[in-house]
């Protein structure tokens, strides 16, 4: 099933690794086959994952765009999640963990990122969004 990605201008996207910019008009891509896509606002940089749930987040985002590359970032995703999950009472969470992990094995890695997101919202709803890294979720519109 193709893949359809309306860009606004300017905005940036990882497609199996490379970084692609669009121009300065609104544009459509509609990816044939399967690849890894990224779009700028949920890209995190090493030094953003300062937050228990984005240390997971990192590593599964690492998999997902270099999925040749995986086996070097599986390890620190086991870590992070045992950590996260070691402190974590919340019986839905802990879902979204298994869920997660789930997806990790099964190498559907951008099915384990969306999911990643709900343990920041989580995290961040407990603490505070004071870690930089994850833009938030922007409403469509």
């Amino acid at each position: 099933m193709p893949l359809k990605l309306s860009l606004k201008p300017g905005e940036k996207f990882v497609l199996n690794g490379a970084v692609v910019q669009n121009g300065d008009r609104r544009g459509v891509l509609v990816l044939q086959n399967k690849a890894s896509v990224l779009r700028e606002k949920d890209i995190m940089q090493s030094e953003d994952a300062t937050s228990p749930a984005r240390r997971v987040y990192f590593p599964v985002m690492m998999m997902y765009l270099d999925e040749g590359g995986a086996a070097r970032f599986y390890d620190e995703f086991v870590r992070r999640m045992g950590e996260f999950m070691g402190v974590i009472r919340n019986p839905e969470v802990l879902a979204d963990c298994v869920g997660i992990s789930k997806h990790v094995m099964a190498r559907e890695y951008y099915k384990a990122l969306m999911l990643c997101r709900k343990l920041i919202e989580y995290e961040d709803a407990r603490i505070g969004d004071v870690v930089t890294g994850l833009p938030e979720r922007r409403a469509a519109g």
